[in-house]
């Protein structure tokens, strides 16, 4: 496994989990993309960094807190799945919900080119050529 690539994404959970965007944000590439499936909340692709800080700006409206914590990493190739729980908290409400998602990565030159987030972690790993 490519530690500089793990360690660049596991730096990136860090600052978004402490509140520091600038930093969640350095290790993508100014095309990135980011794209949600069919069936969740803001379907579809989301390019560049105002498209992902539009994105998360979104989420934030809805949640107070809204944290994304790697579990496990696995590495094919250019491209990381991570599975990741994201506990979160409804604004106004306070209720508390937990996703349990899988975040799959492709990397260049140690810098994110995109993220393809998968609500069922199996789909990730066979995205990639893997199972569980």
């Amino acid at each position: 496994m490519s530690q500089e690539n793990v360690e660049v994404l596991r730096r990136g959970y860090e600052a978004w989990n402490r509140g520091d965007r600038d930093a969640a944000f350095e290790s993508l590439e100014s095309e990135f993309e980011l794209q949600l499936p069919e069936g969740g909340m803001n379907v579809g692709i989301y390019k560049g960094r105002e498209g992902v800080t539009k994105l998360f700006e979104n989420y934030l409206e809805v949640f107070d807190s809204f944290q994304m914590k790697p579990e496990k990493f696995f590495e094919v190739d250019d491209r990381i799945v991570v599975f990741v729980r994201t506990p979160a908290r409804g604004k106004g409400s306070g209720v508390e919900v937990e996703f349990r998602p899988a975040h799959v990565w492709t990397m260049r030159a140690g810098k994110a080119a995109r993220l393809e987030i998968f609500p069922e972690r199996q789909r990730a790993l066979e995205a990639v050529g893997l199972s569980e």
